[in-house]
Protein backbone atom coordinates (compact mmCIF):
# COMPACT_ATOMS: atom_id res chain seq x y z
CA UNK A 1 0.00 0.00 0.00
CA UNK A 2 2.56 2.39 0.47
CA UNK A 3 4.70 1.60 -2.23
CA UNK A 4 1.55 2.53 -4.20
CA UNK A 5 0.51 5.82 -2.42
CA UNK A 6 4.30 6.68 -3.23
CA UNK A 7 3.96 5.86 -6.82
CA UNK A 8 0.64 8.23 -6.79
CA UNK A 9 1.97 10.92 -4.84
CA UNK A 10 4.84 10.67 -7.73
CA UNK A 11 2.98 10.91 -10.60
CA UNK A 12 0.99 13.31 -9.74
CA UNK A 13 4.35 15.72 -8.73
CA UNK A 14 5.64 14.78 -12.28
CA UNK A 15 2.66 15.89 -14.25
CA UNK A 16 0.98 18.54 -11.42
CA UNK A 17 2.83 21.24 -12.80
CA UNK A 18 1.54 21.02 -16.53
CA UNK A 19 -2.37 21.56 -17.22
CA UNK A 20 -2.26 18.50 -19.96
CA UNK A 21 -1.70 14.76 -18.57
CA UNK A 22 -1.12 11.55 -20.22
CA UNK A 23 -3.49 8.96 -20.68
CA UNK A 24 -2.84 5.85 -18.33
CA UNK A 25 -0.90 3.22 -20.51
CA UNK A 26 -2.76 0.25 -19.14
CA UNK A 27 -6.89 0.00 -18.96
CA UNK A 28 -8.67 -1.78 -16.51
CA UNK A 29 -11.35 -3.82 -17.85
CA UNK A 30 -13.53 -6.80 -18.23
CA UNK A 31 -12.10 -8.79 -21.54
CA UNK A 32 -15.50 -10.54 -22.09
CA UNK A 33 -17.38 -7.61 -22.08
CA UNK A 34 -15.17 -5.73 -24.59
CA UNK A 35 -15.07 -9.15 -26.61
CA UNK A 36 -19.10 -8.61 -26.84
CA UNK A 37 -19.05 -5.11 -27.01
CA UNK A 38 -16.54 -4.98 -29.94
CA UNK A 39 -18.80 -7.35 -31.81
CA UNK A 40 -22.05 -4.91 -31.23
CA UNK A 41 -19.98 -1.97 -32.51
CA UNK A 42 -19.36 -3.65 -35.54
CA UNK A 43 -22.85 -5.23 -36.46
CA UNK A 44 -25.24 -3.57 -38.60
CA UNK A 45 -28.08 -5.63 -37.60
CA UNK A 46 -28.30 -2.71 -35.19
CA UNK A 47 -29.56 -0.54 -37.18
CA UNK A 48 -33.37 -0.85 -38.02
CA UNK A 49 -32.29 -1.45 -41.68
CA UNK A 50 -29.21 -3.14 -41.17
CA UNK A 51 -27.16 -0.82 -42.74
CA UNK A 52 -25.49 1.25 -40.39
CA UNK A 53 -23.29 0.15 -37.42
CA UNK A 54 -21.66 2.07 -34.34
CA UNK A 55 -18.29 1.84 -36.44
CA UNK A 56 -20.17 3.27 -39.71
CA UNK A 57 -19.54 6.84 -38.18
CA UNK A 58 -17.01 6.16 -35.74
CA UNK A 59 -14.48 4.47 -37.93
CA UNK A 60 -11.06 3.12 -36.14
CA UNK A 61 -9.21 3.59 -39.22
CA UNK A 62 -9.68 7.57 -39.44
CA UNK A 63 -9.28 8.62 -35.78
CA UNK A 64 -13.03 7.37 -34.26
CA UNK A 65 -14.93 9.07 -37.05
CA UNK A 66 -15.92 8.93 -40.54
CA UNK A 67 -14.58 11.97 -41.72
CA UNK A 68 -17.76 13.36 -43.06
CA UNK A 69 -19.31 17.23 -42.66
CA UNK A 70 -22.20 15.12 -41.25
CA UNK A 71 -23.25 11.48 -40.92
CA UNK A 72 -24.97 9.54 -42.99
CA UNK A 73 -27.96 7.11 -40.92
CA UNK A 74 -30.80 4.46 -42.69
CA UNK A 75 -31.77 4.95 -45.43
CA UNK A 76 -29.51 7.39 -46.63
CA UNK A 77 -30.76 10.12 -44.00
CA UNK A 78 -28.05 12.91 -43.28
CA UNK A 79 -27.08 14.17 -40.00
CA UNK A 80 -27.37 17.79 -38.50
CA UNK A 81 -24.27 17.86 -35.96
CA UNK A 82 -20.61 16.72 -36.73
CA UNK A 83 -19.72 12.92 -35.24
CA UNK A 84 -17.29 13.40 -32.29
CA UNK A 85 -14.21 10.76 -31.98
CA UNK A 86 -15.06 7.52 -30.03
CA UNK A 87 -11.62 7.67 -28.91
CA UNK A 88 -10.84 8.16 -25.27
CA UNK A 89 -14.61 9.16 -24.81
CA UNK A 90 -14.83 7.70 -21.48
CA UNK A 91 -12.72 10.90 -20.33
CA UNK A 92 -15.38 12.86 -21.22
CA UNK A 93 -17.23 14.22 -18.63
CA UNK A 94 -20.41 14.21 -20.31
CA UNK A 95 -21.41 12.59 -24.16
CA UNK A 96 -22.32 14.29 -27.09
CA UNK A 97 -21.54 18.41 -27.98
CA UNK A 98 -24.93 19.29 -25.74
CA UNK A 99 -23.83 17.03 -23.02
CA UNK A 100 -27.16 15.22 -23.37
CA UNK A 101 -25.70 11.69 -22.09
CA UNK A 102 -24.07 11.94 -18.88
CA UNK A 103 -22.22 8.57 -19.88
CA UNK A 104 -21.03 6.09 -22.22
CA UNK A 105 -23.90 3.90 -21.38
CA UNK A 106 -26.28 6.46 -22.02
CA UNK A 107 -24.84 7.52 -25.06
CA UNK A 108 -24.98 4.34 -26.70
CA UNK A 109 -28.51 4.38 -27.17
CA UNK A 110 -28.74 7.64 -28.57
CA UNK A 111 -28.02 6.73 -31.90
CA UNK A 112 -29.48 3.27 -31.78
CA UNK A 113 -32.96 5.04 -31.21
CA UNK A 114 -32.50 8.15 -33.26
CA UNK A 115 -34.93 8.32 -36.34
CA UNK A 116 -31.68 9.50 -38.58
CA UNK A 117 -29.04 7.66 -37.14
CA UNK A 118 -30.10 3.75 -36.68
CA UNK A 119 -33.43 4.27 -36.11
CA UNK A 120 -34.84 1.18 -33.97
CA UNK A 121 -36.50 1.46 -31.01
CA UNK A 122 -34.70 -0.48 -27.84
CA UNK A 123 -37.46 -2.96 -27.54
CA UNK A 124 -37.37 -3.76 -30.89
CA UNK A 125 -33.68 -4.61 -31.04
CA UNK A 126 -33.92 -6.66 -28.06
CA UNK A 127 -36.58 -8.81 -29.77
CA UNK A 128 -34.32 -8.94 -32.92
CA UNK A 129 -31.05 -9.43 -31.57
CA UNK A 130 -32.49 -12.48 -29.22
CA UNK A 131 -33.74 -14.33 -31.77
CA UNK A 132 -29.46 -14.35 -33.01
CA UNK A 133 -26.33 -16.17 -31.47
CA UNK A 134 -25.88 -12.71 -28.99
CA UNK A 135 -29.21 -14.52 -27.06
CA UNK A 136 -26.83 -17.53 -25.78
CA UNK A 137 -23.69 -14.86 -25.98
CA UNK A 138 -25.69 -12.37 -23.41
CA UNK A 139 -26.74 -15.90 -21.17
CA UNK A 140 -23.05 -16.83 -20.61
CA UNK A 141 -21.74 -13.33 -19.47
CA UNK A 142 -24.75 -11.66 -18.21
CA UNK A 143 -27.81 -13.14 -15.19
CA UNK A 144 -29.81 -11.22 -16.90
CA UNK A 145 -29.39 -12.38 -20.10
CA UNK A 146 -29.72 -9.74 -23.25
CA UNK A 147 -31.39 -6.64 -21.66
CA UNK A 148 -30.79 -3.10 -22.13
CA UNK A 149 -28.92 -2.74 -19.51
CA UNK A 150 -26.43 -5.74 -20.61
CA UNK A 151 -26.75 -4.45 -24.20
CA UNK A 152 -25.17 -1.02 -23.00
CA UNK A 153 -23.23 -2.27 -20.76
CA UNK A 154 -20.77 -4.48 -23.16
CA UNK A 155 -20.79 -1.37 -25.62
CA UNK A 156 -19.59 0.81 -23.18
CA UNK A 157 -17.15 -1.20 -22.02
CA UNK A 158 -15.37 -2.07 -25.35
CA UNK A 159 -15.83 1.82 -25.81
CA UNK A 160 -14.12 2.31 -22.64
CA UNK A 161 -11.17 0.41 -24.33
CA UNK A 162 -10.79 2.80 -27.20
CA UNK A 163 -7.99 4.95 -25.66
CA UNK A 164 -4.80 5.88 -27.77
CA UNK A 165 -1.83 5.65 -25.54
CA UNK A 166 1.87 7.05 -26.45
CA UNK A 167 1.09 10.16 -28.47
CA UNK A 168 4.60 11.96 -28.77
CA UNK A 169 3.15 14.96 -26.21
CA UNK A 170 2.30 12.17 -23.29
CA UNK A 171 5.69 10.60 -23.84
CA UNK A 172 7.41 14.39 -23.63
CA UNK A 173 5.21 14.73 -20.59
CA UNK A 174 6.97 11.49 -18.85
CA UNK A 175 10.30 13.00 -19.68
CA UNK A 176 11.58 12.22 -23.08
CA UNK A 177 12.72 16.19 -24.03
CA UNK A 178 13.16 14.27 -27.82
CA UNK A 179 9.53 13.24 -28.24
CA UNK A 180 8.73 16.45 -29.94
CA UNK A 181 10.05 19.42 -32.13
CA UNK A 182 10.86 22.57 -31.30
CA UNK A 183 8.08 23.86 -33.31
CA UNK A 184 5.99 21.77 -31.76
CA UNK A 185 7.21 22.68 -27.95
CA UNK A 186 6.96 26.74 -29.47
CA UNK A 187 3.38 25.47 -30.42
CA UNK A 188 2.34 24.36 -26.81
CA UNK A 189 3.94 26.98 -24.99
CA UNK A 190 1.93 29.34 -27.45
CA UNK A 191 -1.27 27.54 -26.72
CA UNK A 192 -0.91 27.84 -23.21
CA UNK A 193 0.51 31.79 -23.38
CA UNK A 194 -2.25 32.29 -25.84
CA UNK A 195 -5.45 31.02 -24.05
CA UNK A 196 -6.47 28.12 -25.86
CA UNK A 197 -5.37 26.10 -22.89
CA UNK A 198 -8.52 27.70 -20.70
CA UNK A 199 -10.86 25.07 -22.58
CA UNK A 200 -8.44 22.43 -23.67
CA UNK A 201 -6.76 20.91 -20.70
CA UNK A 202 -6.43 17.72 -18.72
CA UNK A 203 -6.19 14.18 -19.44
CA UNK A 204 -8.37 14.63 -23.40
CA UNK A 205 -7.21 18.40 -23.79
CA UNK A 206 -10.82 19.25 -23.38
CA UNK A 207 -13.62 16.77 -22.87
CA UNK A 208 -14.33 18.28 -19.38
CA UNK A 209 -16.25 21.72 -19.78
CA UNK A 210 -18.91 23.32 -21.69
CA UNK A 211 -18.06 26.52 -23.32
CA UNK A 212 -20.02 28.86 -25.67
CA UNK A 213 -19.50 29.12 -29.34
CA UNK A 214 -18.40 32.60 -30.08
CA UNK A 215 -17.45 33.44 -26.69
CA UNK A 216 -15.63 37.02 -27.76
CA UNK A 217 -16.66 37.13 -30.92
CA UNK A 218 -19.97 36.02 -32.74
CA UNK A 219 -20.01 33.27 -34.73
CA UNK A 220 -22.62 31.39 -37.00
CA UNK A 221 -23.74 28.37 -35.39
CA UNK A 222 -26.25 25.52 -37.08
CA UNK A 223 -27.41 24.17 -33.01
CA UNK A 224 -28.35 25.97 -30.12
CA UNK A 225 -25.76 23.54 -28.32
CA UNK A 226 -26.69 22.93 -24.48
CA UNK A 227 -29.61 25.11 -24.36
CA UNK A 228 -31.36 22.62 -26.77
CA UNK A 229 -31.23 19.59 -23.48
CA UNK A 230 -32.04 22.35 -20.85
CA UNK A 231 -33.76 25.17 -22.11
CA UNK A 232 -31.97 27.88 -20.17
CA UNK A 233 -30.86 30.87 -21.85
CA UNK A 234 -27.41 30.75 -20.14
CA UNK A 235 -26.50 27.39 -21.96
CA UNK A 236 -27.42 29.43 -24.98
CA UNK A 237 -24.52 28.32 -27.87
CA UNK A 238 -22.57 26.52 -25.28
CA UNK A 239 -21.15 23.07 -26.15
CA UNK A 240 -18.84 20.34 -25.00
CA UNK A 241 -15.68 21.62 -25.15
CA UNK A 242 -14.12 18.65 -27.79
CA UNK A 243 -10.89 16.62 -26.82
CA UNK A 244 -8.00 17.68 -28.85
CA UNK A 245 -6.64 14.26 -29.18
CA UNK A 246 -5.88 12.68 -32.76
CA UNK A 247 -7.25 15.63 -33.77
CA UNK A 248 -4.98 15.95 -37.33
CA UNK A 249 -7.45 12.51 -38.11
CA UNK A 250 -10.60 13.82 -37.00
CA UNK A 251 -11.48 16.48 -39.94
CA UNK A 252 -13.58 18.16 -40.24
CA UNK A 253 -13.76 20.48 -37.68
CA UNK A 254 -15.96 21.87 -35.11
CA UNK A 255 -19.46 21.02 -34.56
CA UNK A 256 -20.84 21.75 -38.03
CA UNK A 257 -17.48 20.33 -39.85
CA UNK A 258 -16.83 23.68 -41.44
CA UNK A 259 -13.53 23.65 -41.84
CA UNK A 260 -10.74 20.75 -43.36
CA UNK A 261 -7.60 22.03 -42.12
CA UNK A 262 -6.00 22.63 -38.50
CA UNK A 263 -4.83 26.33 -39.80
CA UNK A 264 -8.40 27.35 -40.73
CA UNK A 265 -9.97 25.78 -37.04
CA UNK A 266 -7.31 27.25 -35.00
CA UNK A 267 -7.51 30.96 -37.03
CA UNK A 268 -10.72 31.06 -36.69
CA UNK A 269 -11.09 29.57 -33.10
CA UNK A 270 -8.25 31.74 -31.81
CA UNK A 271 -10.20 35.19 -33.36
CA UNK A 272 -13.75 33.67 -32.25
CA UNK A 273 -13.19 32.64 -29.09
CA UNK A 274 -9.95 34.75 -27.70
CA UNK A 275 -10.50 37.64 -29.85
CA UNK A 276 -6.77 37.26 -31.36
CA UNK A 277 -5.97 37.04 -34.30
CA UNK A 278 -2.54 35.11 -34.85
CA UNK A 279 0.51 34.98 -36.91
CA UNK A 280 0.88 32.22 -39.37
CA UNK A 281 4.28 31.26 -37.88
CA UNK A 282 2.38 31.12 -34.11
CA UNK A 283 -0.57 29.11 -36.20
CA UNK A 284 1.64 26.72 -37.66
CA UNK A 285 3.60 26.11 -34.53
CA UNK A 286 0.51 25.92 -32.60
CA UNK A 287 -0.85 23.09 -35.05
CA UNK A 288 2.57 21.31 -34.89
CA UNK A 289 1.78 20.58 -30.85
CA UNK A 290 -1.60 19.83 -32.26
CA UNK A 291 0.19 16.90 -34.23
CA UNK A 292 2.15 15.12 -31.45
CA UNK A 293 -1.09 15.16 -29.43
CA UNK A 294 -1.83 11.41 -31.96
CA UNK A 295 -1.53 8.34 -29.85
CA UNK A 296 -1.71 4.30 -30.56
CA UNK A 297 -4.87 2.65 -30.11
CA UNK A 298 -4.67 0.50 -26.79
CA UNK A 299 -4.30 -3.17 -27.66
CA UNK A 300 -6.48 -4.11 -25.35
CA UNK A 301 -8.10 -7.75 -26.96
CA UNK A 302 -4.00 -9.05 -27.60
CA UNK A 303 -3.75 -8.86 -23.74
Amino acid sequence: MHKIILFLFISLSLFSKEPITPIPLEVNLNKKKVILGKELFFDVRLSKDNTISCHSCHNLAKGGVDNQQFSFGIGGQIGKINTPTVFNSSFNFVQFWDGRAKTLHEQALGPIEDPAEMGISLDELLVKLNNTEYKDKFKKLYKQGLTKDSLVDAIAEYEKSLNTINAPFDKFLRGDENAITQNAKKGYKLFKEQGCIACHHGINVGGNLYAKFGAVKEAEVISKGRFEVTKNELDLYHFKVPSLRNIELTYPYLHDGRFDTLEDTVKFMAYHQLGKTLKDEDIENIVSFLKTLTGTLYEFDAK
